[in-house]
């Protein structure tokens, strides 16, 4: 409680105070038609951090332009068709939200703003056309001082860095996944694995989401984005590999009655010391990490024709144990670069990462989109015929307001939560506001008084939106408060607008929630059940196609989707077996690729085998169904084993060995409880 109402809640509250009376301030002063817009809009960029504060600001410049360049666009050729206007201006929306979802990073919020801008600008000019182009200006400039004023208060007074929160939050995610790993390689199981797998896929999300504030940070050092997404992708490989470990080193165990050799289990615990304890000092550290794969390349059976079932699991063992542990050493070495801020790579190492992508790749729900998209169209649609049936004038509004509340929380699986939230405040914003607008404000004089009377009110709501649980009831408060009709010039003269207003409001909140429920009433469990299908549709593409496979970027999108599971899975409270399933299907990707890179390098005479294998996994994956999964059939078992056996008598060392660790690992994430691998089975 400290935290969410101490001191940094209160600055935050108090700066939200700042922005939205020098917004009013400037409106007031050069006389704005509606200085509503921007009191709410200092609110709506208002972020702790001001890297945050000035991205959200520049995409909201930009949908707010796109969106009164298509109103008055759209308005003026179309009003004397409102069936042709309404399909245009519900089809600009649907593609809007259909952009925004497919974006999947802040800047999602620039293309829904731009759908629900044009709606906001065009719905109050249906009726007065000639005025369109006055109303864009208008409302493009009370929302651009809105922004200005915000970013500056925020910008400007104890502003909160987001390189800061980023340092923070690597260094933190650094330590957890060295905790992982070490009690994921233990010779001994330790429970509660599973939550620390998820915890690790939504910090590197979350890193993600962070990162894309940080060119807009105003601290002189501030890390390079491209060195965040390096460390992402090494830190996205712990997530396999260490799986890896755990499950050939209980293989190992297994086949020597619960116990490991003395060197295998001397190995283990010095990794784990030192992948808990990595020295400070990056040459020390390289020296250490070096050693500790020379000794798991010294284990190492080689790879050889005729191999034992248990030789390759030490294989697999020891070799994806040194990858693990490089993958550790590139993650500190990485950090090690973050804070140093400079461009100049500290090793050779972190140049090489440093020459990879920039970009992070991650899933993309076209299915979701889709739907989102169609219930924006929809409710827009049928709002319009409602509101032009009925004759009830504010109806433009609740219409208006339907729509752009479906657009906002287009990619929530379950929007009547959110809604629910808006109902709440919105009753609160009509009892504070009328009590405001009809006993307060009529005995006030002059701005200074306005402000304020209006102190309290707003320096408190303020610091409560640095509380995620209480955004959702604030933001419709903050709204209701600073109503059009208790901002206007004449507002003791315009109590009955007051009322519809706020009542158009509770109208298009209540008609957006039933049109939620009757567009998307499968909720949670549809949007499990999709991303889960989208995972398994990418394994089957990624099994039949013939070029070089990109397996950072097949991990990146696998833990987005984990990330995503994680807390749809707990809502529902859903076997979390689903989830484990998931880094399964992660694996097998992985595996997929490794196969498919060894194809290329093979003739192709010799390569027959491995694209049956390819082939059925493809076949396996693309016939699965989430709500009654299949085990793979044995025949896919006889097909891998056959590979084992030809690949394995390859006369080149080298493909010996990758063919092995490829098909041996697929064939543990397919067939955990299958057969071991003989030689006479293929």
């Amino acid at each position: 409680m400290k935290e969410r109402f101490g001191w940094p809640a209160a600055l935050f509250g108090l700066k939200c105070f700042l922005a939205a009376t020098l917004a009013l301030y400037i409106s007031f002063s050069i006389g704005l038609e509606r200085p509503y817009w921007a009191f709410v809009t200092s609110f709506i960029v208002a972020q702790p951090m001001a890297g945050a504060v000035i991205s959200k600001a520049v995409y909201r410049v930009m949908g707010t332009l796109v969106g009164a360049v298509v109103a008055v666009a759209i308005v003026p050729p179309l009003v004397n068709a409102p069936e042709l206007l309404t399909l245009a201006m519900a089809g600009w929306l649907a593609f809007c939200v259909f952009v925004s979802q497919l974006d999947g990073t802040p800047r999602s919020y620039m293309f829904v703003l731009a759908g629900y801008s044009a709606c906001l600008i065009a719905f109050p000019s249906f009726e007065t056309p000639q005025t369109i182009f006055d109303l864009a200006s208008s409302r493009v400039q009370e929302i651009t001082i809105g922004i200005l004023s915000g970013s500056l208060v925020h910008a400007a007074i104890l502003p909160g860095s987001v390189a800061s929160m980023v340092l923070n939050r690597v260094a933190a995610i650094l330590r957890d996944a060295e905790r992982w790993t070490r009690d994921a390689i233990a010779i001994e199981p330790v429970e509660g694995l599973a939550a620390e797998r998820r915890r690790l896929a939504q910090d590197v999300t979350e890193l993600h989401q962070l990162s894309t504030h940080l060119p807009y940070d105003l601290s002189r050092r501030v890390p390079r984005v491209r060195t965040v997404r390096a460390l992402q992708d090494q830190l996205s490989l712990l997530l396999p590999l260490g799986a890896a470990v755990d499950d050939r080193l209980q293989m190992l165990k297994a086949a020597r009655g619960g116990d490991v050799p003395p060197e295998v289990g001397a190995l283990i615990a010095d990794v784990q010391h030192w992948v808990e304890n990595p020295e400070k000092d990056l040459e020390q550290r390289s020296a250490s990490a070096d050693a500790l794969i020379e000794r798991c390349a010294a284990l190492e059976p080689p790879a050889r024709p005729g191999m034992e079932w248990a030789d390759m699991m030490r294989l697999s063992l020891f070799s994806r144990l040194a990858s693990l542990i490089a993958a550790h050493r590139d993650c500190r070495d990485l950090y090690d670069q973050m804070t140093s801020y400079s461009r100049t790579p500290v090793n050779a190492r972190v140049g090489e990462l440093l020459e990879g992508r920039r970009f992070r790749e991650v899933h993309r729900d076209y299915e979701g989109a889709r739907q989102g998209a169609f219930n924006a169209f929809v409710t827009l649609v049928v709002g319009c015929a409602l509101w032009i049936g009925s004759g009830w004038k504010d109806g433009a509004s609740a219409t208006m307001l339907a729509g752009i509340f479906l657009a906002i929380y287009s990619s929530q699986d379950n929007p009547k939560a959110p809604l629910k939230g808006w109902m709440i405040g919105t009753i609160l914003a009509s009892l504070l506001g009328a009590l405001y607008g009809y006993a307060i404000m009529p005995r006030l004089d002059g701005f200074v008084m306005l402000m304020a009377a209006f102190a309290p009110a707003l320096i408190l709501l303020g610091s409560a939106m640095a509380s995620p649980s209480l955004a959702g009831y604030v933001m419709p408060t903050l709204l209701g408060l600073g109503s059009p009709a208790l901002l206007a010039a004449s507002y003791q003269n315009e109590f009955p607008t007051f009322v519809n207003g706020n009542l158009a409001q509770l109208t298009g909140i209540w008609f957006a929630a039933v049109m939620a429920g009757l567009l998307q009433p499968a909720g949670l469990q549809y949007a499990i059940r999709r991303i889960i299908r989208a995972g398994w549709r990418d394994i089957a593409n990624r099994a039949n196609v013939a070029g070089r496979p990109d397996v950072r970027g097949w991990i990146n999108r696998m833990l987005d989707r984990i990330a995503l599971l994680a807390p749809q899975l707990a809502a529902l409270g859903a076997d979390k077996g689903q989830l484990y399933d998931a880094l399964r299907d992660l694996r097998t990707g992985i595996g997929i690729g490794e196969l498919r890179a060894l194809r290329l390098e093979l003739p192709p005479g010799d390569s027959a085998s491995l694209t049956r294998v390819l082939q059925g996994v493809g076949d396996y994956y693309r016939a699965l169904d989430p709500d009654a999964p299949a085990p793979a059939q044995p025949a896919l078992l006889h097909d891998m084993d056959r590979a084992i056996t030809e690949l394995s008598a390859n006369p080149d060392p080298g493909v010996r060995r990758s063919a092995i660790l490829a098909l041996i690992a697929l064939r543990r994430n397919l067939f955990a409880d299958g057969a071991i691998y003989r030689k006479a089975a293929a």
